[in-house]
């Protein structure tokens, strides 16, 4: 490498534009601290309107319709700086921006709503079957708007090293139409093959369109990159990029993982487009992580959950129905069980993606077991996993060892030792990181997709996810549950207690103030 060659890319960092949105970021963040240190100079004055002011915002958080830990997090903060945390309580609540987003996807929703009609023969089977879950699945349908479907198959992958080789070889098959909606892309081998995938199927007259969240923008891809895959034929759009602005609107994120080729097969789970996820390139350790393909009748949930997530910024909506498809001579195999694919907004009421989780930690009569890189819960969840545990279910949870994050890693510890405590099992990965989000019960349920157990991703993210019913694929996420389990360590007791003091501290601040992080 020539000497100019560090240059040139020491300077395309000082002054791109990543660099540039940083430093207005940081700028405007100064600035507010600099507004608050300014009201010091009038601190009677201001400490007195403050204390006015603080009661009823008070009020608003105790009577707040939200998990306790948000509003335990909020009262923090305001006996800390009452100045802050007021103004800082205001802005979040207002939120104008992100309501915008809001209305404009409940009127998407309920415009497309007849597209995800309940089948009432699949209904009236499960009924039949297990009332509790025909119970959980209306709720599904009524609140969340996605229908529980028969005559669909599933496979499962215990590695995306796998998942990837099946994605390229549906992709090849593509005929009609390919949807991909990936929260990373980054350029390198698998993204590689997967683009000249898709660059010569649309040569072929297939029509390709990606959306990808605006963090990639922000730090993996050039900001321009949608442009240029448009000029390859492939529509592109950035979901909700980085602007120089501080804004909540900026801190909900398209977290979701989804590839749909023709409305017949669809893929979810943990993997992105990013190498590290076929474990091409080594950033943690092995890199563990799982996927699920369904074909059948469930596959048009998430043709109309990318649908919807594209119309979001378009005038004129798609014609939800040209993208629907069925294939009327599949017949379900009583093996096939039953397939719920669902996805969860953090701009309504509805916390979906947890409600999955506890749903079949709830109705589990012998074992939940569970993978998730991150480990920050709420105490409804918390009281769940212990509670499943001392009524003697065999509760298991899989964490990296090689975390990815280490704040997170050390708040995920300090729930360690109250969980064990109740019976429930830790284990850690040792060969590395585990970036699976897989909950697996009593051989008859499970759930694979995008929800990670902290609160980013039960509120703040769009996320998905596909849970399974007496599916043939329910047994293999299990199977995958045990094979890994050999390659982890069981944490103890001691083990917890044996972690450095300081490190402790630094988890129980950090677990306090985790849900406005």
């Amino acid at each position: 490498m020539s000497k100019q060659e560090p240059n040139r890319n020491f300077f395309k960092i000082i002054f791109g534009r990543t660099a540039v949105i940083m430093l207005l970021l940081l700028i405007q963040a100064a600035a507010a601290v600099l507004y608050v240190y300014w009201l010091r100079q009038y601190a009677a004055f201001v400490y007195s309107i403050m204390l006015i002011l603080s009661f009823p915002i008070i009020i608003l958080i105790l009577n707040d319709k939200t998990e306790p830990t948000f509003q335990l997090a909020w009262m923090t903060l305001m006996v800390v700086s009452p100045v802050f945390g007021a103004l800082f309580y205001a802005y979040v609540r207002l939120s104008i921006g992100t309501k915008m987003i809001n209305r404009r996807l409940e009127r998407i929703i309920y415009e497309t709503r007849s597209y995800l009609g309940q089948d009432q023969e699949v209904k009236a089977s499960l009924e039949a079957d297990n009332p509790l879950v025909a119970r959980f699945s209306d709720y599904m349908f009524y609140y969340a708007g996605y229908p529980i479907y028969r005559n669909t198959e599933a496979k499962y992958f215990p590695l995306g090293d796998y998942a990837f080789d099946e994605m390229k070889k549906q992709l090849e098959m593509a005929k009609d139409f390919i949807f991909l909606e990936f929260f990373i892309i980054k350029k390198g081998k698998m993204w590689g093959e997967i683009l000249e995938i898709l660059e010569r199927k649309v040569k072929e007259g297939v029509e390709v369109r990606l959306l990808y969240d605006g963090t990639c923008a922000f730090s993996l891809l050039p900001h321009n990159y949608p442009k240029l895959l448009e000029e390859k034929g492939i529509r592109c759009k950035v979901f909700s990029p980085i602007r120089p602005a501080l804004s909540t609107y900026q801190n909900n994120r398209d977290h979701r993982k989804i590839l749909v080729v023709d409305g017949r097969v669809a893929f979810t789970g943990g993997i992105n487009l990013a190498d590290e996820y076929i474990n091409e390139v080594s950033r943690f350790g092995h890199w563990k992580d799982t996927a699920v393909m369904i074909w059948g009748d469930a596959v048009k949930s998430f043709t109309q959950m990318f649908l919807q997530m594209w119309d979001i910024s378009e005038k004129k909506l798609d014609d939800f129905a040209r993208y629907s498809v069925r294939d009327p001579e599949k017949r379900p195999k009583e093996t096939d069980g039953y397939i719920l694919p669902y996805s969860d907004s953090p701009l309504d009421k509805e916390r979906v993606g947890e409600e999955v989780y506890l749903n079949i930690v709830h109705t589990s009569s012998r074992y939940v077991h569970i993978m998730t890189p991150y480990l920050i819960l709420d105490y409804e969840t918390v009281d769940t996993l212990r509670h499943a545990a001392k009524k003697g279910l065999d509760v298991k949870i899989i964490m990296p060892h090689v975390p990815d994050k280490w704040y997170a890693f050390l708040v995920a510890k300090t729930y360690y030792e109250e969980l064990i405590t109740a019976g429930v099992q830790i284990y850690e990965y040792t060969p590395g990181f585990v970036h699976a989000k897989v909950f697996v019960a009593d051989d008859v349920k499970a759930a694979v997709g995008t929800v990670n157990l902290d609160f980013r991703s039960l509120y703040l993210h769009f996320e998905c996810g596909v849970y399974m019913y007496k599916n043939e694929a329910v047994r293999d996420v299990e199977e995958d549950f045990q094979r890994t389990l050999r390659s982890c360590q069981k944490i103890t007791i001691k083990d917890c207690r044996r972690l450095a003091w300081h490190r402790k501290v630094i988890g129980k601040v950090l677990r306090i103030m985790a849900p406005l992080m």
